[in-house]
């Protein structure tokens, strides 16, 4: 997996998701909590006894050659870097549907080769400051130094005027958990004051309601946003604190200035609420000051910690608040690629395989090589489709599985994994049909480890096929570096995973087989810091393959061995996705609760 990153927004500038730090050391210690929460009882109606293990010994052999070929073609320099909605999209989706052919893979959209993405870019300029009145006081803060803020909504003037303000703790509406930070409030015409992270990211381990230090999709902000949304709220506006957020204000700045991308819907966006944003953190300490006796005299620290008890009820302020800004709009095409292997019994039920192909096209050049203005995306994302065709090839080998298996070459992940949020809005093959699927993201070219880790922890049955293939190879599981940073929701598996579907999104450890975890930290650290979304992440002959063929083994195990069985996982009981599956499989009728 790709470096975590907080926000996405400047593909065209080549700024795409801002990195919120290197990869580093993994945690040393296991996670005391990995095993809790697991549901004991009956999760399905068609039971989720694990499959036969795939025979090992029957799997085909990794195509290096087209992990070769397919790398070093997608990330050459006619490709321009593989910017989506550009003149050369064409001529890359020409290349990458020969090559699904070539692997054995049929037309997998209704006998077509490509799904039309529609989406908008806007870009907002000629900010309002923001202005706070009412009790007796008048604040204003400046755009860029003081907050960011953007529309999901498609119009060319966004204004919020004299919004009255709530402190909404973390914004959080978790009926599973039984935690409601909207309780009792109606938020029509206001506009939410919202914590970032969960209430729990300051405990150690994964103890607490919130999985503790490991961030859930509760604590991210796309999160935040959505259910401010839903809630009826005018505004949302996010407090950011460099310590929960894993990120520092500048990444913020310049991540929501500039063209924003949304995939384009049928009513422009207008369910959204009227402005997104960021307020510094000492914005709001400054308009909790103002609001005074309206928070019971308590200050943002105060109220931040009464936040994270669950029972806690939004406080009014008695402020409003207003701010604006112009709205540039330009529509757009891209497209996925979708190809398909059917299932010889079950042709209904889909496993799905994904990666993206475009990247960052004409960037920044670097120290040392002023002429070269190509990001390649050679690892990012190159490679993942290549091992894409690769997986393709080899089933295709293997002879047809039990269940169909569909390959999907992503677009616009580097604007906002708008490619996948598209097919999981709008899938192909329907999601309570969906087993679940493998998402393959920026394989780095090092040796083979000892070693896997699942970003985001054990959150499906998944995980135990996972594990059992783990010990077919002779490998383990370790726990992943930062999860308080929240990887899983940033590549493209989430857009499925969110709407119930069980993901894998698996990745090497760096404790390698040669030089251990110094090689493995050196390898991972020089491409963050010298290659990540630059000219210099290109096609080398001097790659050390293993690690990806490594990574392609494991791969094809977890995807045909759900292909060829009747599992259908779950996520694990107290999952933030469990209900929207439980809710589709009984539903269903056929797929994963056939009647």
């Amino acid at each position: 997996m790709k470096p975590f990153l907080p926000f996405v927004a400047l593909a065209a500038l080549g700024v795409a998701l801002a990195a919120s730090g290197p990869v580093s050391a993994r945690d040393s210690g296991r996670d005391a909590g990995r095993d809790e929460g697991r549901d004991e009882g009956p999760p399905f109606p068609k039971g989720t006894a694990l499959p036969p293990p795939a025979d090992a010994g029957a799997q085909p052999d990794v195509p290096v050659d087209i992990l070769k070929a397919v790398t070093k073609r997608l990330s050459a320099d006619d490709f321009e870097g593989r910017a989506p909605s550009t003149a050369i999209e064409p001529k890359v989706l020409d290349y990458i549907v020969s090559q699904f052919k070539a692997a054995g893979l049929q037309p997998g959209n209704k006998g077509q080769w490509l799904q039309p993405v529609p989406t908008v870019e806007i870009t907002a300029s000629d900010y309002t400051p923001l202005t706070i009145s009412g009790a007796g006081a008048s604040l204003s803060f400046m755009p860029g130094d003081d907050y960011v803020a953007t529309s999901y909504r498609v119009t060319p003037r966004s204004q919020v005027q004299d919004s009255e303000l709530v402190f909404v703790g973390y914004g959080i509406n978790a009926p599973e958990l039984g935690w409601n930070d909207y309780a009792g409030i109606d938020m029509k015409g206001k506009t939410a004051v919202i914590l970032v992270n969960d209430p729990d990211y300051a405990m150690e381990g994964e103890q607490g309601l919130f999985k503790g230090r490991r961030m859930t999709y509760y604590g991210r902000w796309t999160y935040k946003f959505e259910e401010a949304a839903r809630q009826g709220a005018t505004a949302a506006l996010i407090v950011h604190d460099t310590f929960p957020a894993a990120y520092g204000w500048n990444v913020v700045n310049s991540s929501w200035t500039g063209a924003q991308y949304m995939v384009q819907s049928p009513n422009d966006g207008m369910d959204q609420t009227v402005a997104n944003g960021w307020i510094q953190k000492s914005v709001a300490e400054a308009i909790l000051r103002a609001a005074g006796t309206k928070t019971g005299g308590r200050d943002l620290a105060a109220l931040t910690k009464a936040a994270q008890a669950k029972g806690f009820r939004a406080v009014p302020l008695g402020l409003k608040v207003s701010l604006g800004f112009d709205n540039a709009i330009r529509r757009s095409t891209s497209n996925n690629v979708v190809g398909v292997l059917p299932g010889k019994s079950r042709p209904d039920e889909v496993v799905l395989y994904s990666a993206h192909w475009d990247h960052l096209g004409h960037c920044s050049a670097q120290a040392g090589n002023p002429k070269d203005d190509i990001c390649n995306g050679a690892v990012d994302n190159a490679d993942g489709v290549a091992a894409l065709t690769a997986i393709a090839k080899m089933n295709a080998e293997a002879g047809p599985a039990e269940r169909s298996q569909v390959f999907v070459a992503l677009t616009l992940e580097e604007s906002g994994l708008l490619g996948s949020e598209f097919y999981g809005a709008n899938p192909i093959y329907p999601l309570d049909h969906t087993v679940g699927g493998v998402n393959m993201d920026a394989l780095l070219p090092a040796g083979r480890a000892k070693s896997y880790t699942q970003t985001g922890g054990d959150k499906s049955e998944l995980g135990d096929l996972y594990l059992r293939a783990l010990q077919a190879r002779g490998l383990t599981d370790v726990p992943e570096d930062h999860p308080e940073r929240g990887g899983y929701y940033r590549s493209d598996h989430f857009s499925l995973a969110k709407r119930g579907v069980p993901m894998f999104n698996v990745e090497r450890s760096s404790d390698l087989l040669s030089g251990g975890t110094a090689a493995g930290e050196k390898a991972a650290q020089d491409y963050t810091d010298n290659r990540y979304h630059a000219p210099a992440d290109e096609y080398s002959e001097n790659w050390d393959w293993s690690g990806i063929s490594q990574d392609v083994e494991l791969f094809y195990d977890l995807g045909r061995t759900l292909a060829d069985g009747t599992m259908w996982p779950n996520w694990r009981a107290g999952d933030e996705f469990r209900a929207i599956r439980d809710k589709d499989c009984a539903a269903a009728t056929k797929g994963c609760n056939t009647k």
